[in-house]
């Protein structure tokens, strides 16, 4: 543990020489803005976490042996902002079993705050769930033949919790995942339009239409950008970061099966482009027309994880300097039926945790 925070401290140290971090509203994205780079570690049993003036950014930590006792992992820094929330919590979950969660929701609810949450139908037959309807929350089912993917909460429509893990006791236990806590009240606004939209619309999936708010934010000079999926063709804006990578392309992913973004990653691989990356083993044994094969008859340093639990990441860092993070699996199913969403990040900062994330996964994976 104390080896883990002295290295976050010293890359703490080693960023915050490049500039400092100055508060400012969010904005439209300018040409000059320079992104913050200092970052403060967060402290945890299990896991691994950073914060700076607008986020946090938390990765599960499956190989520590204290993952098995299932507590003082990444759902802890969750679960405290749901226990601070003072007006709503809007929830939208693929799965939800993490009892920490579903405890913090409930004393949510009877001290007054508003819950309400969407999922994905076919997981809702849970005992937490059940114990949620029965508490008075009010929960929606997609009821559709694509998946209800996303893993978002919107606290006091002032912040968004997001990223790729399951809100479940595997997901923050067993599994490799990412949880990032971004404090904007435009991000905020984007997530509740996409959360309203399945909750007060029951538009899912194909129904969907593209009404982001705010697609392109600057948030403290960095620029990020929202996506959701099947509605704003998030493939084509991966495809558009990869394809101006100019130095490198790392990636963690739990399913790749789409040709045109594995044609675009073995095309930089082709140019002298730094290509490495780590997908899921079970998926690879699983999925029809995955990627790996076709990267690895194109002698890309791609590995196999190397867990018990799933490597469940879904993340592209470019160039050291932007990362491509959220539920959206790279596949067809993601691009066309499922509820999914996606933040392109252009912060170098930022990107350093997850190269750190990704080394951390690249250790203990095999060929």
């Amino acid at each position: 543990m104390r080896s883990r925070i002295l290295s976050t401290v010293m890359l703490c140290i080693m960023i915050s020489s490049c500039g400092s971090i100055t508060s400012t509203p969010t904005v439209e994205i300018t040409e000059t803005a320079t992104p913050s780079t200092e970052l403060t570690p967060v402290d945890l049993q299990t896991g691994y976490g950073v914060k700076g003036s607008w986020f946090e950014l938390y990765f599960t930590d499956p190989v520590d042996p204290f993952s098995s006792q299932a507590t003082g992992g990444v759902d802890g820094p969750l679960v405290a902002a749901i226990n601070a929330a003072r007006l709503s919590v809007d929830v939208a979950a693929y799965s939800l079993t993490l009892n920490s969660v579903r405890n913090a929701l409930l004393n949510a609810h009877d001290r007054g705050v508003t819950v309400r949450m969407a999922m994905e139908s076919t997981n809702m037959d849970s005992s937490d769930v059940e114990i949620l309807l029965e508490a008075g929350i009010s929960i929606i089912g997609d009821e559709q033949d694509g998946l209800m993917h996303d893993k978002f909460m919107v606290i006091d429509k002032s912040e968004v919790w997001l990223g790729t893990m399951n809100f479940t006791d595997s997901g923050a236990y067993d599994d490799n995942n990412t949880m990032m806590r971004i404090l904007s009240t435009r991000m905020a606004e984007n997530y509740t339009k996409e959360f309203e939209e399945m909750f007060l619309d029951n538009s899912f999936g194909e129904n969907t239409t593209p009404e982001t708010p705010h697609p392109t934010l600057t948030i403290d000079s960095t620029r990020v950008d929202t996506f959701f999926s099947p509605d704003d063709g998030v493939a084509s804006q991966i495809a558009t970061v990869l394809s101006n990578a100019e130095e490198s392309i790392h990636f963690l992913a739990f399913s790749f099966t789409s040709n045109d973004l594995g044609d675009i990653v073995r095309e930089k691989a082709e140019d002298g482009l730094t290509v490495k990356g780590v997908m899921d083993e079970e998926q690879i044994s699983s999925n029809q027309g995955t990627e790996f094969d076709p990267f690895k008859q194109a002698e890309l340093s791609v590995r196999i994880d190397g867990i018990e639990g799933q490597m469940h990441h879904k993340i592209f860092i470019i160039d050291e300097s932007i990362v491509v993070i959220g539920s959206y699996n790279f596949s067809q199913s993601a691009e066309t039926r499922n509820d999914e969403n996606l933040l392109i990040i252009y912060n170098p900062a930022i990107a350093q945790q997850f190269l750190m994330e990704f080394e951390r996964v690249w250790k203990v994976a095999h060929e």
